[in-house]
């Protein structure tokens, strides 16, 4: 099988699942060219990159105003290139308010379009089930409620699992992944995840971080972790210890967790780590946001279980001294608050499946390029 494949992906989450997706497309049909948006994933895995994802990652309704020029740029540039008439199939990873535009202008130059890590309309924007059945051939959706969702709304809908259950085990045990962290194995660990964008780490880090030193007063010996992006800012740390790049074995090592909505509240819960939910928008972002939200949770944990597992904490309801309090439970064994998030975390994981979400997306790709 010969062709192009433009896949794009338009944050770094996004970039690790396509890189993931480019890898499995090549390893089942290595004559196959590549190429799009991302990041290092994507290069990584062999796709000649034609923009950044670097470029265009921004959060919240008002931030992504000063990003609209770079996108329109984009977005004629991609255009420009399905013209060339050589590429067979695009696969667009997440990002919808970039992708349900790329979509649009396949379909209208005849390129079929898969699109792999569904937009989540079933939380707002639920009008845009319509144009995705328009403009998008197949999708590929990672979360076990989606299937049905899309299906009856008319799209060709897939579960094909989720990418995070892809990732190979870490070795050791939990004190284990204490020690390799520098840690003491004996103590208990915090760990923070305050997020990956600037704009989530400057409104989330304050708010962690003093919950994180109210905690310490109260639980002896607490040790506490933030998971750092590279390059990230996190100001008057004090005790809490600034690691970048390992977040992974972070939630590993933490006894609880802090963590922002998302795929990060799923991250902890395969970890097996219980945790505490918080998420800060701006004010503006954060009423337009209220307006459309259509589910009665923020974190995919909870929203997996179909029911409250993991308390959440949103705008002006996080604080420091309620979040402290929220985790404090947490970190006594046995409490009734951590056996029943222990439960719950076991209900997401047999929900979710097993591995292989990118090879099942790939094979997608592949019946649709050979139809």
């Amino acid at each position: 099988m010969s062709g192009t494949v433009l896949v794009s992906a338009g944050e770094p989450s996004g970039d690790a699942h396509a890189g993931a997706f480019v890898g499995a497309l090549r390893e089942l049909s290595g004559d196959l060219a590549v190429e799009g948006i991302g990041g290092p994933g994507m290069a990584a895995a062999g796709a000649k990159l034609m923009a950044r994802i670097e470029d265009l990652t921004v959060i919240g309704f008002v931030e992504v105003l000063a990003k609209v020029p770079a996108h329109w740029r984009l977005l004629h540039a991609i255009e420009e290139r399905l013209r060339r008439g050589d590429v067979k199939l695009v696969v667009l990873v997440d990002y919808p308010g970039f992708h349900l535009r790329v979509a649009a202008v396949a379909r209208r130059l005849g390129v079929p379009v898969l699109y792999y890590v569904a937009p989540q309309l079933w939380a707002w924007h639920e009008g845009r089930v319509k144009r995705m059945a328009r403009d998008v051939s197949r999708l590929a959706v990672i979360l076990p409620f989606e299937e049905a969702f899309f299906r009856e709304r008319g799209l060709r809908a897939t579960y094909v699992g989720h990418p995070l259950l892809d990732r190979p085990a870490l070795p050791g045990d939990r004190a284990g992944l204490k020690a390799a962290l520098g840690l003491d194995p004996s103590r208990k660990v915090l760990g923070l995840f305050p997020g990956s964008r600037p704009q989530e780490t400057r409104r989330l880090w304050p708010v962690f971080r003093d919950a994180a030193a109210l905690l310490g007063e109260r639980v002896d010996g607490l040790q506490c972790v933030v998971a750092a992006t590279p390059g990230g800012e996190y100001p008057d740390a004090g005790r809490v210890r600034v690691v970048a790049g390992r977040a992974r074995e972070i939630f590993a090592a933490a006894d609880a967790a802090l963590t922002k909505s998302g795929t990060t509240t799923l991250e902890a819960a395969l970890a097996g780590a219980p945790q505490v939910i918080a998420y800060r928008l701006n004010a503006l972002s954060y009423l337009l946001a209220r307006r459309v939200v259509r589910v009665p949770w923020i974190g995919l944990v909870n929203l997996v279980a179909g029911r409250l597992v993991v308390p959440e904490y949103v705008q002006g309801a996080a604080t420091p001294d309620s979040l402290s309090g929220a985790l404090l439970p947490l970190f006594e064994d046995g409490s009734p608050e951590r056996r029943e998030q222990l439960r719950g975390i076991e209900e997401v994981r047999a929900r979710l499946g097993g591995p292989g979400a990118a090879r099942r997306a790939a094979e997608l790709a592949l019946e649709m390029l050979a139809a």
